[in-house]
C-alpha cells in the first residue's frame, strides 16, 4: 500500500484523534464499538452503571490507545446530566457520542409490568434524547461543515421486525428511537451535527441470550454479528467518508430483513 493510499483512506475513514463517548461500554455491542475507536486511535470514553466493570474494560483497552471509564446512571435524566457534566469537565468538544446503553424485559402480555415498560423506555428511547440535549454545548464545539459532530443512536432490528418473544417494550423503544433519530437530525443538521442509526440484528450478548433465538436460523449470511462488523459501521459513521449522511437507520443484521415471507 502506498503512502497516497493510505493517506486517502485515513482521509476518509480516519477517526484518530477524535473524542467519542460510548454509552454501555463496558460490555457487548458498546464494548465492541468501544474497541473499534480505541484501536482506531480515537479518545474514547465509557460509562456504565457498574463502576467495576466499566474500569475493568476501560483498562482492557487501554492496551489499545486512550480509553477512559465513567461511572453513570443512565435510568434517570439526572444521571444523563451528571455524564454531560463530568465530561464537560474533561474536553472542550465531543465530537462523536454513541447512545448504545440499553434494557429490555420479556414477559407475557397479561402479566406485562408498567414498571418495567417505564425503565425500558427510559433507558432506550427517553435517555438518550436528554443526554444529546445535555451534550449539545460539546457537541456544537466540535461541528463543522466539512467535519459534522456524530450522534450514532443504537436500535435494532427489532424496530421494523416483530419479535417472536413478548418484548414489547423494547421492540416499540427501538422503533421509537429510529423515528426520534430522523427527527433530530432534521434539528441538528443546521448546526452541523449528523444523527444516524445503527441497528444491529444478532450478536452475542447478555441480553441476547435472551432474546428470539429463532433469528439465528434464518440469517442469509449465516453467522452472527461480530464486533468489528458493528464497529465498522460505527467508525465509517464518525469519519469523513458519512459527512453527508444524516437521518439514516442502517441494519447490520446479515440479511434477516430480505429474507422472504
Amino acid at each position: 500500500m502506498t503512502d497516497a493510499t493510505t493517506a486517502a483512506l485515513d482521509h476518509l475513514f480516519g477517526v484518530e484523534g477524535k473524542v467519542v463517548l460510548v454509552t454501555g461500554g463496558s460490555r457487548g455491542i458498546g464494548r465492541a464499538i468501544a474497541r473499534g475507536f480505541v484501536q482506531a486511535g480515537a479518545r474514547v470514553y465509557i460509562c456504565a452503571r457498574d463502576l467495576e466493570v466499566c474500569q475493568a474494560t476501560a483498562e482492557e483497552l487501554s492496551a489499545f490507545g486512550d480509553c477512559f471509564a465513567v461511572q453513570a446512571d443512565l435510568g434517570t435524566t439526572e444521571g444523563c446530566a451528571a455524564l454531560a457534566a463530568h465530561l464537560a469537565e474533561r474536553e472542550s468538544r465531543l465530537d462523536v457520542l454513541v447512545n448504545n446503553a440499553g434494557s429490555t424485559w420479556h414477559e407475557d402480555i397479561d402479566t406485562y409490568p408498567q414498571d418495567r415498560w417505564d425503565s425500558v423506555v427510559q433507558v432506550n428511547v427517553t435517555s438518550p434524547f436528554f443526554l444529546i440535549q445535555a451534550l449539545l454545548p460539546l457537541l456544537r464545539s466540535a461541528a463543522s461543515p466539512e467535519d459534522p459532530a456524530r450522534v450514532v443512536n443504537v436500535g435494532s432490528i427489532r424496530g421494523f421486525l416483530v419479535p417472536a418473544r413478548p418484548s414489547f417494550a423494547y421492540s416499540a423503544s427501538k422503533g421509537a428511537i429510529h423515528h426520534l433519530s430522523k427527527h433530530l437530525a432534521a434539528e441538528l443538521a443546521p448546526e452541523h451535527i449528523t444523527v444516524n442509526v445503527l441497528a444491529p440484528g444478532l450478536f452475542e450478548t447478555a441480553m441476547s441470550a435472551t432474546a428470539d433465538s429463532g433469528v439465528g436460523t434464518r440469517i442469509p449470511l449465516g453467522r452472527k454479528a461480530s464486533g468489528d462488523d458493528l464497529a465498522g459501521v460505527a467508525i465509517f459513521l464518525a469519519s469523513r467518508a458519512s459527512a453527508y449522511l444524516t437521518g439514516t437507520v442502517i441494519p447490520v443484521e446479515g440479511g434477516v430483513g430480505i429474507v422472504p415471507n
